[in-house]
C-alpha cells in the first residue's frame, strides 16, 4: 500500500524528535536522499522541521508546530482505533 504525504511526514517527524541528520531520517523514514530532501525543505518552509548546524552536518528537530501535529494525529487515529 502507498504512504500518503501525510504518512511520510508523520514518520519524518517521528524521527526528528530528539533530532536527526538526513541519514537516520532516510533510513527512519524510508525514503530515499532526493526525497527526504524534498520533504526537509517543504517541512521546514511550514515550520514543522528546524535546521540546527553540528560540525560538519545539519540535524532536524521537529518544532513545536510539528510535535502538536504529531500529538494530533495520535489523538485521531485512537479515536478511530487504527
Amino acid at each position: 500500500m502507498r504512504r500518503t504525504r501525510f504518512d511520510i511526514i508523520i514518520d519524518i517527524l517521528k524521527v526528528s524528535l530528539e533530532g536527526a541528520n538526513k541519514t537516520k531520517i532516510v533510513y527512519g523514514a524510508n525514503l530515499n536522499f532526493k526525497l527526504a530532501q524534498e520533504y526537509i525543505d517543504f517541512m521546514i518552509e511550514a515550520k514543522l522541521l528546524e535546521q540546527e548546524d553540528h560540525k560538519n552536518s545539519k540535524v532536524y528537530n521537529a518544532t513545536e508546530k510539528g510535535i502538536e501535529l504529531l500529538t494530533k494525529f495520535k489523538e485521531l487515529t485512537e479515536a478511530v482505533n487504527l
